[in-house]
């Protein structure tokens, strides 16, 4: 598995392509808000995005939207969801 820091730029680059967003992914902070107030501003669609990306890359499957609320808080909540997931399920090849 990668490293913490390693996987966290890695989520904030796909979030960046992915999500087509006007910043880079070093101006994203690990435990910035991705939603509401003092955000980084993303809505509902980035959301599924994001779900759709991480299902791609790291097979990691968000069942519903409760989950997804508490996933989606910040690039930091979906590292740490990202790590749980694989290390119950094994490593992911990503095909980048």
């Amino acid at each position: 598995m990668k490293d913490t820091q390693t996987l966290r730029q890695e989520i904030k680059q796909l979030m960046v392509e992915n999500l087509m967003l006007q910043v880079t992914a070093d101006e994203i902070g690990d435990d910035q808000p991705l939603f509401g107030p003092g955000s980084l501003g993303l809505d509902s669609v980035d959301a599924l995005q994001i779900v759709v990306g991480l299902d791609k890359h790291y097979r990691l499957k968000i069942p519903d939207p409760e989950t997804a609320r508490g996933i989606l808080k910040s690039v930091a909540t979906i590292a740490d969801a990202v790590q749980r997931h694989v290390e119950l399920s094994g490593p992911v090849e990503v095909n980048a």
